[in-house]
């Protein structure tokens, strides 16, 4: 949703530009001379500082420009024609891709979901429903699963979760894909208890997401699996996702990981999320889905949401009933406690309002 000029926006995580550092260390290597393609000197000190953080030198790293080129080229490099993907429903590949993976010629096989993750015992039953069916090699295979942590409802996955979900497609010959566009406010949620070396050792790929957390653009795509790796430059290239001047990414992902500044900026995040979370629990709203990432989906009145859209913006989930909507809003690695007072003193005094009358 939508409003004027001097609006402040809730609806996304990537409104921003990027944080001042790296600005600062573009405006000073402008005119530096660098190889292109990802093959410069900064691309391969961002590589090192991900292999270092996920304690694994034998990882392969890549960067890509954004998230759905990152999801597409993936897929599209790991599965043969007749393979598919699973996910749950709300999955961004299903839902908000334009078909880009059925476009790559690769069907993606959705799973119905509540909190925007999918079980263990969801792919098993999805899998042995194929093997063990009369038309198998007239259907399409299972071959990957697709995940995101944090999801699209702002859910988590815990290490429980994704270690059984990890021991079942080793066992049973299946890639496991994390998307990680919003991993850094998933792992600086307070609920936590994932770690980047435990991604690396639990999935085949996972990506580590810069668009959505202070980068200008760019997505660290990280491979434990070696034969999902081998080629995989000549797949970003046919893909159209091999830039020029790769350093620009390169350069950002070494600034964003120096320091623990990636990490520090999706913590902020979050702790704003969660200012907004507890005023809308003492408004008496109910959460759509409960979270502790920087995404809030809360149940709101229309009458409440049509006067808060004067001045903030908001996504808009689906509809509950006849005068209430669920609705997102999203904090980000920039956004300002300013801002996150003025939305919880609108929504107090917006609520208080409309109960008066």
């Amino acid at each position: 949703m939508l409003g004027g000029n001097n609006v402040i926006y809730f609806h996304n995580d990537y409104a921003e530009g990027c944080h001042e550092s790296i600005l600062k260390r573009l405006s000073q290597t402008n005119l530096e001379q660098t190889p292109g393609y990802g093959t410069d000197p900064y691309c391969a000190a961002a590589a090192g500082r991900i292999r270092e953080l996920c304690r694994d030198d034998s990882l392969s790293v890549h960067f890509l420009v954004g998230g759905t080129q990152t999801n597409m080229t993936v897929i599209a490099a790991a599965l043969r024609p007749h393979q598919g993907v699973v996910c749950a429903g709300t999955g961004h590949i299903h839902v908000h891709e334009t078909g880009a993976i059925e476009a790559t010629g690769h069907k993606v096989l959705a799973l119905s979901s509540q909190d925007g993750k999918i079980t263990v015992e969801q792919v098993r039953n999805l899998v042995d429903e194929h093997r063990v069916s009369e038309a198998m090699e007239h259907t399409v295979q299972p071959k990957m699963v697709y995940i995101s942590n944090p999801t699209e409802l702002g859910t988590i996955y815990s290490r429980k979760e994704l270690e059984a979900l990890s021991a079942y497609c080793r066992s049973n010959e299946l890639y496991l894909f994390l998307d990680g566009a919003r991993l850094g406010y998933g792992l600086e949620a307070a609920d936590n208890d994932l770690t980047l070396p435990e991604l690396a050792r639990l999935c085949d790929v996972f990506y580590i997401g810069g668009t959505k957390q202070g980068a200008l653009f760019g997505e660290a795509v990280v491979f434990s699996n070696s034969v999902l790796a081998e080629d995989f430059r000549y797949m970003i290239k046919q893909r159209g996702g091999m830039l020029a001047k790769g350093r620009l990414l390169g350069l950002q992902f070494d600034t964003l990981l120096r320091d623990n500044l990636y990490f520090q900026l999706a913590r902020q995040a979050n702790q704003k999320a969660d200012q907004i979370r507890k005023v809308l629990s003492e408004l008496g709203y109910s959460l759509y889905v409960p979270g502790s990432t920087n995404q809030i989906f809360a149940i709101i009145p229309d009458r409440v949401l049509d006067e808060l859209a004067k001045n903030f913006t908001f996504s808009l989930e689906c509809r509950i009933d006849e005068e209430h909507r669920a609705v997102r809003f999203c904090t980000s690695w920039a956004t300002k406690q300013e801002n996150v007072d003025a939305l919880c003193d609108a929504l107090r005094e917006i609520t208080k309002k409309q109960k008066d009358s």
